[in-house]
């Protein structure tokens, strides 16, 4: 599990990649072996990630096979992929075939067919059924996350015979903070909390210790909602359950960690239009191809601006202190959509924001927009006369200002919603079309008032 007193601390990491930065490029190789040792797999996943891709290489090769699968699961997609590239199939074989089943269900898509069907065959009947059962579910829904390996015992047996079956076993699955006792069909029956095997009458059966209280998860809950399930219940691990209630496995809080972890830096990335699982020393022009789409479709909303602005060419030509003051217009809109925008986002992902409390919000973000409208339209006002000495002018400007936070406001609220209901991620899309609705509305609102009131008034 992830060392996340490190792992959080960015000033820590970073020191860690110059350091072992500087060690790699003089060759130190006892300053290399120093730093690995300190570093959990996990932080040296993000360090690999970090380094460009000669220095990563040369670090990869001083990683042993027994800890090299674990590193593979916590690195992105693509520096997974151009490491797996540079391992034999016997080394990589080596460093997966122990993996637990759950850390091994990850990443078993990315390994070459060969060592996939090398672990398959090493593994016992029981294990491989596991396995296959978890790589048959989504890999963000609970099924996927969730860890085959779990103890279950009976209700009618006392604590005393669980605790030999344990000392039989030898160890429990990494995360385990309860037993899981089930029926004659496997079907769920409650919790045994290791505290009350350990304190409790040995002779008492299991069944008068079982918590019944503690949430299940069902098989097909998005990765999202199982999040927010073990926020909500301050849970560290819970049980996975199939319709019929039998227990398939279960999530542990370091599988949740990593699921809070991806939907931040997704959230994040998307809204520029990239992608979380890229390599950020990814080869220049496949770096370049992916931005072009984002880009492409910013300045095709820019051009529909463009197009609303040509229509009052003729009033530009005219005053020209309109254009002064257009961009400003455009700017203060595009925020105020950005800042309801994010808090939609939030609100969705957390599902906080639903159809019963969706109009409360809109009036409340108009009213704060509104709001807004008045004081920085008043500093407009006196913006204006006090620069240009022109009243109809300051009172277009005001207007104008008042009118693109109001319409941000309805689009940072409205804008998430429709593509959320269209199967569209608000993060990826809402922030482009926001911003077009709050461009094309400054513009035309400045400009038809610039028209009415300062060229035909």
């Amino acid at each position: 599990m992830t060392n996340l007193a490190q792992s959080e601390n960015p000033e820590t990491l970073r020191d860690s990649v110059e350091a072992m930065g500087v060690a790699l490029d003089e060759g130190d190789e006892a300053r290399i072996q120093a730093l690995l040792a300190d570093l959990t797999n996990s932080e040296l996943g993000d360090m690999l990630e970090g380094l460009p891709p000669v220095q990563r290489d040369i670090l990869w090769q001083r990683v042993g096979s027994e800890r090299g699968g674990e590193v593979l699961v916590h690195v992105n997609d693509e520096v997974r992929a151009s490491l797996i590239d540079r391992m034999d199939d016997q080394s990589l074989f080596a460093a997966t075939g122990t993996l637990d089943l759950d850390d091994l269900a990850d990443i078993m898509d990315d390994l070459p067919d060969d060592v996939g069907e090398q672990i398959l065959q090493s593994m016992d009947h029981e294990n491989r059924e596991r396995l296959n059962r978890v790589l048959s579910y989504p890999e963000d829904s609970a099924g996927g996350l969730m860890n085959p390996d779990v103890i279950t015992v009976r209700a009618d047996v006392s604590l005393e015979v669980v605790q030999r079956y344990l000392r039989l076993l030898g160890e429990v699955p990494q995360g385990t903070d309860a037993l899981y006792a089930v029926d004659r069909h496997g079907r769920y029956v409650g919790r045994l909390p290791l505290f009350d095997l350990l304190v409790k009458e040995p002779e008492a059966p299991v069944g008068n210790y079982l918590d019944t209280d503690l949430p299940s998860i069902p098989v097909a809950m998005s990765a999202t909602d199982v999040a927010l399930e073990f926020e909500h219940n301050d849970l560290v691990a819970a049980p996975v359950l199939d319709d019929d209630g039998t227990l398939l496995g279960q999530i542990t809080v370091d599988d949740v960690v990593d699921v809070i972890r991806d939907e931040a830096e997704h959230s994040v990335l998307s809204m520029a239009g990239m992608d979380e699982e890229a390599d950020m020393f990814a080869p220049v022009w496949k770096s370049s191809r992916r931005r072009m789409v984002f880009l492409g479709v910013n300045l095709l909303t820019a051009l529909i601006a463009s197009a609303f602005i040509s229509v009052f060419e003729g009033t530009l030509a005219k005053v020209t202190a309109l254009a002064i003051f257009m961009p400003v217009v455009a700017s203060m809109g595009g925020v105020a959509g950005t800042q309801t925008l994010a808090l939609m986002i939030r609100g969705i992902a957390t599902g906080q924001v639903g159809s019963s409390n969706f109009q409360a919000l809109l009036w409340r973000e108009i009213a704060i927009a509104v709001t807004n409208g008045v004081v920085w339209a008043l500093v407009v006002f006196v913006v204006a006369i006090a620069w240009k000495h022109d009243a109809a002018l300051g009172l277009v400007f005001a207007t104008a200002m008042l009118v693109n936070l109001a319409a941000g406001a309805v689009a940072g609220v409205a804008v998430p919603k429709l593509l959320q209901r269209n199967n569209i991620d608000p993060a990826l899309a809402g922030g482009v079309v926001v911003t077009t609705v709050t461009d094309v509305t400054g513009f035309v609102t400045f400009l038809g008032l610039g028209t009415a009131l300062l060229l035909n008034g």
